[in-house]
């Protein structure tokens, strides 16, 4: 069996409003509801619509044969309740088919596995209740931690808590002379499968397909399926992970991108060896050839392939350390409002924004920012911060005082 594994992540966060210093006791609401919808709308029209439509198209086409996977972030789908359900019933016609795997993850499309194993298990059942709501009784058999967040002993509570494999990045530091194009297990429980990203074939779609610098631009169907051939015939998997938003947003329509994904199904199907299957097909029919170690977290951002990306200077882990700190007391409240902003506050684009890395990764970073600077998003976000955690102790004190009758 030689296959190609399609994984797309999904994620919109949901974005603080300007929130100045004095609105700290003054004004509980956070979130910029203009800015989440209009993005959503954007998005919506540029990816989501035509891409679903797309895929649902190929699924039928090939009559199955034609597979793909999402991870749908738990605030991605609230945005789509309430800004796109249009959107919302696209994916839903999609998994519909069969033929389209949802994966689980973090609800908050949170650094959470990295501070708290409770709040960690919380998010992903929270996260799965929300799947098997909206999708029908779905029930996910694979994990995909945020940003492909993953360790030894993170893959070993994903074990833990029932699921057959992860997915991760192909990161050559861990990798060293092995290929990602085979199936691995967790080093710890050895049952959990480990699926790796092939980064290179990945982010030739992902990151350089319109890039006109490129050297193999234009990258056309045809380039794509020779590179696949020359995997060697004993690589099982090749393993394309990468953003949904690569299609129409981050390479628009006009680059090609659309078309290239048209053609792709048909031109793997008469020129190579190779069919299509979602993760959970990898994991069932593939054995792993052996343990990959990492103890040490990686993910798929940045050239590192690190954290660095979201705890990597000292704005990032202040801000991280102060909101994880409220966790024991944001438990205790029984306040709806208080949870889901705490859920929210999680976001891992939150500390994104407070990215001071430049060079080669710097405008990849200022890309997705709304804030002028890291030091706005750290001043924004520990602004936020302070009022929730206002909010959190006046709620624990009238927990706490005795009721006056």
């Amino acid at each position: 069996m030689r296959t190609i594994c399609f994984y797309f992540q999904v994620h919109q966060p949901y974005r603080l409003k300007p929130y100045r210093f004095f609105d700290i006791g003054e004004d509980h609401h956070y979130w910029d509801d203009f800015s989440n919808k209009s993005i959503m709308r954007k998005v919506a029209q540029k990816c989501y619509l035509p891409m679903n439509a797309l895929l649902l198209e190929l699924i039928e086409k090939y009559n199955g044969a034609f597979k793909v996977s999402f991870s749908l972030s738990g605030v991605f789908l609230d945005q789509l309740e309430e800004f796109a359900p249009d959107v919302l019933e696209s994916f839903q016609k999609l998994v519909a088919t069969g033929h389209c795997e949802l994966l689980n993850e973090t609800y908050a499309h949170a650094l959470v596995a990295l501070k708290s194993k409770e709040e960690f298990k919380d998010m992903v059942q929270n996260h799965q209740q929300k799947i098997k709501k909206l999708f029908n009784g779905y029930q996910p058999k694979v994990f995909r931690n945020t940003e492909l967040i993953y360790s030894d002993e993170i893959g070993k509570m994903v074990s833990d808590m029932g699921f057959d494999a992860i997915l991760t990045e192909g990161a050559k530091h861990v990798l060293g002379w092995k290929s990602p194009n085979y199936v691995y297990c967790n080093s710890i429980e050895p049952k959990l499968k480990v699926l790796l990203k092939n980064f290179q074939l990945s982010d030739d779609i992902a990151f350089r397909f319109g890039n006109k610098a490129w050297d193999d631009y234009p990258l056309t169907t045809e380039k794509f399926i020779n590179w696949i051939n020359e995997i060697p015939a004993g690589e099982e998997v090749l393993n394309l992970f990468m953003d949904y938003e690569t299609f129409g947003e981050h390479q628009w329509a006009e680059t090609g991108i659309f078309d290239f994904m048209r053609h792709l199904p048909e031109a793997v199907f008469s020129k190579t060896s190779f069919s299509f299957s979602t993760p959970s097909e990898v994991s069932a029919k593939i054995a792993p050839v052996g343990k990959i170690h990492v103890p040490i977290p990686i993910s798929w951002a940045d050239e590192e392939r690190d954290l660095t990306a979201w705890l990597g200077n000292d704005l990032q882990d202040e801000a991280f350390d102060r909101l994880y700190e409220m966790e024991k007391l944001v438990k205790s409240i029984d306040d709806e409002e208080i949870q889901r902003d705490w859920t929210y506050l999680q976001t891992s684009d939150h500390f994104y924004y407070m990215c001071t890395k430049f060079f080669s990764d710097g405008d990849i970073h200022s890309y997705f920012s709304p804030y002028d600077s890291p030091y706005d998003a750290f001043i924004n976000y520990m602004n936020v911060l302070s009022d929730f955690m206002i909010r959190v102790k006046e709620k624990i004190n009238e927990k706490e005082s005795p009721k006056v009758k």
